[in-house]
């Protein structure tokens, strides 16, 4: 189905399978050798700042004013603009944590903390992706026109590319 929505549509699909690691490292977790999961969690770690985060600011930037403005709703996009805060805290808690996979073991503790990280990151991405699948972008197919639509998205691409210019 080609719609206006399509390039965000196909970065979506395109983030599914690292969404869907995130969830398996989690898994890892305790079971693969720590040298295997450091491997993985840089895996994750450099997905989140090279590419979700950037997708997000671009959203906060681009989409969300688009939405807010279709909806003629200025808070209309509160809830999803709180999520990217939280995946950049939880984001944030995973980097601060990566000191401890250092050493030639990892506390009970820390693989507790690396699950509750991992898992909460996975369940949230995986739920906001739901939501703007299902909610913001059909809203916005129903309410934009090409060019309007275009616009944003060309504002995304640039607004997404100085943020991964900025996390280099």
């Amino acid at each position: 189905m080609d719609t206006i929505t399509r390039p965000i549509r196909e970065e979506h699909r395109g983030f599914l399978p690292k969404i869907e690691r995130i969830r398996r490292v989690a898994d890892s977790v305790g079971v693969v050798p720590l040298e295997v999961l450091r491997g993985r969690i840089a895996e994750v770690e450099g997905f989140l700042i090279h590419e979700l985060i950037p997708h997000a600011k671009a959203e906060d930037a681009a989409m969300y004013p688009v939405v807010a403005r279709v909806m003629g709703a200025p808070e209309a996009t509160a809830t999803m603009r709180h999520d990217h805060v939280e995946v950049a805290g939880l984001a944030e808690e995973l980097d601060a944590i990566a000191p401890e996979l250092e050493g030639p073991s990892l506390p009970l503790e820390v693989e507790h903390a690396l699950r509750r990280i991992l898992y909460g990151l996975y369940v949230l991405i995986k739920v906001h992706f739901v939501e703007e699948e299902e909610v913001y972008l059909p809203l916005l197919e129903d309410r934009l026109d090409e060019a309007e639509a275009r616009a944003m998205i060309g504002a995304m691409e640039a607004a997404a590319a100085r943020e991964k210019a900025r996390a280099l």
